[in-house]
Formats: structure tokens, sequence, C-alpha cells
């Protein structure tokens, strides 16, 4: 992903493991970003497999992985994700960010704009899946 000249809007939506839908608990796993005009569509993704136990003990951590992993593939249009990653970039972060009631969901869209993409990326990611280092006792 390169660095744009000029500020350009962006989409953005958190993606959320939601162990057991019947409580509403979730624990935030990734950022999928869409930038339009440049027809940018990436994401970041990380599973911690510790917070989601600490919602759901029983969670299939296994199966949570390969939906993550999915999510990237469609994101990137990697071969993994078959059909829906031949779509265009923005049918793709539809696709990703549609309402569903499963244990992968996503937040409301929001929007913004940036110079450079992958630094938002980083930077959203930062914001709200990123846990602080633990602070050293010396």
């Amino acid at each position: 992903m390169s660095r744009v000249s000029h500020a350009e809007w962006y989409s953005y939506a958190v993606v959320r493991i939601v162990p057991r839908v019947e409580r509403d608990e979730f624990v935030n796993a990734g950022v999928i970003l869409f930038v339009r005009s440049s027809r940018t569509l990436c994401a970041r993704l990380e599973l911690e497999p510790e917070r989601i136990q600490r919602l759901d003990p029983d969670a299939d951590l296994a199966q949570i992985a390969a939906h993550l992993d999915l999510f990237e593939a469609i994101a990137t249009a990697g071969p993994e994700a078959g059909m829906i990653g031949e779509l265009p970039a923005d049918e793709r972060f539809h696709w990703l960010t549609a309402p569903r009631s499963t244990i992968i969901q996503l937040s409301p869209i929001h929007e913004g704009c940036t110079n450079d993409p992958q630094q938002t990326l980083d930077d959203l990611f930062g914001r709200y899946i990123a846990r602080p280092a633990p602070e050293r006792k010396d």
C-alpha cells in the first residue's frame, strides 16, 4: 500500500469477536479500512485467545482464527477468498461490513481523512485493538 500525495476519505469498521452472541459481549480483533478513491482495501486482524476465553472458556479458537483468516483473505483479494475475493474492493468492503449475527461482527462504519492508508490502519489498530505493554516493576 503506497502513501498518497493528497488527503483521501476513508471508511473503516472494527472487527469484533462475539463468542456468545446471546450475551452481546465482544473482544475487538481488528480493523478493516477502505479508501474509495484509490480502491484500497486492507485489514489488520489479531486473535487474542486469552481475552476470548475470558468471555467463553469453550470458544472454538481454531474456528474463530479460520474466520479471521477468511476476512483478511477477502480484504486482500487473496485466492482463499473464493468468488467474493474476485469482487471489486468496494463490494468486498460492503460484504465484510454487512450486519450479521454470528461470532464475527463489525462495528458501525466510521469515516476519516488520510494521506497514508497503511499508517491510518496501524493507528486505528493501536487505538481499538492493541493492548498496552504491561508496566515493568523494577
